[in-house]
C-alpha cells in the first residue's frame, strides 16, 4: 500500500510538473510576443521621430529661403522702372532740346511706380490738410498759422507708405501749432 501511495504521489507530481511546464511555455510565448510587439512599436516610434525631425528641418530651410529672398519678386517688378530711369537719363544727356519729352518720361515712370505699388498693396499717405496722427506722421517742424486748425499738416517733406496694414515709413510733415 505504501508502494501505491508513493506511486500516486509520483503521478501527482508528474501531473503538477506537466501543468506548470505548459503554463510556463504559454507565458514564455506571450512574453516573446509582447517583446516583439514592443520592439516593433519602438522601431515605429524611432522612425516617426526621425521623419518628424526631417520634416521640421526641411520646413526651417524653406522658411529661411523664403525670408532670405523675400524681396525678389518686388525687385523683378521694379527692374523695368529702373531701366526706364536709365533710358530717361541717357535721353536727357543726348538732347536738351525737348523738355516736354523729358517730363513725359518722368510722368511715365511715376505712373509705373504707382501701378507697381498698387499691385503690391503699398499705399502712400500724408498730404496737406491731414490732422497729425503720431502712428502715421512724424512732425519735423511746427509753425503757427492762425487760419489752420491745431495739429493740421501744413507741408509734407516725404510721403509715408503702408504695406497692407503695416506702416513702412512715417510721413515727414510740418504741423500747425497754435
Amino acid at each position: 500500500m505504501e508502494h501505491i501511495l508513493a506511486e500516486k504521489k509520483i503521478n501527482k507530481s508528474k501531473k503538477q510538473t506537466k501543468k506548470p511546464l505548459k503554463a510556463d511555455l504559454k507565458k514564455e510565448t506571450n512574453i516573446k510576443d509582447l517583446e516583439k510587439k514592443v520592439e516593433v512599436l519602438q522601431d515605429k516610434h524611432i522612425r516617426l521621430k526621425a521623419e518628424f525631425e526631417n520634416f521640421r528641418k526641411r520646413k526651417n530651410r524653406e522658411i529661411s529661403s523664403l525670408l532670405q529672398y523675400d524681396g525678389e519678386n518686388f525687385i523683378k517688378d521694379f527692374l523695368p522702372v529702373a531701366d526706364d530711369i536709365g533710358r530717361l537719363i541717357n535721353s536727357k544727356k543726348e538732347s536738351n532740346k525737348n523738355k516736354n519729352s523729358f517730363l513725359e518720361g518722368i510722368n511715365i515712370i511715376e505712373s509705373k511706380i504707382q501701378k507697381l505699388f498698387e499691385n503690391k498693396s503699398i499705399e502712400s499717405f500724408g498730404k496737406e490738410g491731414d490732422i497729425l496722427d503720431p502712428d502715421l506722421h512724424e512732425a519735423m517742424l511746427t509753425q503757427k498759422v492762425e487760419k489752420k486748425k491745431d495739429n493740421q499738416v501744413l507741408e509734407v517733406f516725404e510721403k509715408g507708405y503702408r504695406y497692407h496694414d503695416k506702416v513702412i515709413r512715417h510721413a515727414k510733415v510740418v504741423v500747425n501749432k497754435k
